[in-house]
């Protein structure tokens, strides 16, 4: 009867003893993953910073780029120009630019508040900028624009307008292609373009094209 006592004791703690060293490895390898993911929590949270760090920087530059090019293009048509201004903000967790017009320690939205002359020299300004950040080498370098100043009033700034497009286009080596009505001269626009065509319409809607480069006209002549 005792002998029988003291085998079931030895058999249950036998039992207990191989708990014991499962529980104990399940314990070491927990313990393992939670040391291991300790240590991915603290390089992602260290990732997050970093990309924190780096996009704080990026939209830093980024609106020091897009404030310089806009406020040099209102300068360059402007008498009395707005300064442009970006600001950053996290919207519904997305991050958001909010682009104002200042003038005289005063921000404010550019509809409503603003002449649509200048909300076209901004808006052609933001094209440069951004064709000028993405130099993409497979894209051809062409801006194709539909009366980009179609609001813009009066006789020098439209000059200085088209000026400013000439100059950008040498200096970027970039193509543009512009309709435009005529609110120079066309002497003006034609010193101001590598190349001028006018277009009429006919009465039955046909349009017709001329040529109105000199250079390509003097070129014929001499063919002739």
């Amino acid at each position: 009867m005792l002998q029988d006592e003291i085998m079931a004791l030895r058999k249950r703690y036998a039992f207990l003893q191989g708990q014991q060293s499962q529980l104990q490895l399940a314990i070491n390898t927990n313990t393992s993953k939670r040391q291991n993911l300790t240590i991915q929590q603290s390089r992602h949270e260290r990732c997050l910073e970093i990309s924190k760090s780096v996009g704080l920087a990026t939209q830093k530059q980024l609106e020091y780029h897009l404030e310089e090019q806009v406020s040099l293009a209102m300068q360059a048509v402007f008498d009395d120009p707005y300064e442009f201004v970006v600001h950053f903000q996290e919207k519904r967790g997305k991050t958001e630019a909010e682009l104002l017009f200042a003038r005289r320690d005063m921000e404010f939205p550019p509809r409503g508040s603003a002449g649509g002359g200048s909300i076209d020299i901004a808006a052609f300004a933001l094209r440069i900028a951004y064709w000028s950040m993405r130099q993409d080498k497979q894209v051809r370098p062409l801006l194709i624009l539909d009366e980009p100043f179609s609001q813009l009033k009066g006789q020098d700034a439209n000059l200085r307008a088209l000026a400013m497009v000439q100059e950008l286009s040498k200096r970027l080596d970039l193509q543009i292609i512009m309709i435009s009505d005529e609110r120079i001269p066309r002497e003006d626009i034609i010193a101001n373009a590598d190349r001028v065509f006018h277009v009429t319409q006919s009465n039955k809607g046909i349009s017709n094209l001329t040529d109105n480069n000199p250079v390509i006209k003097m070129m014929r002549r001499r063919k002739k």
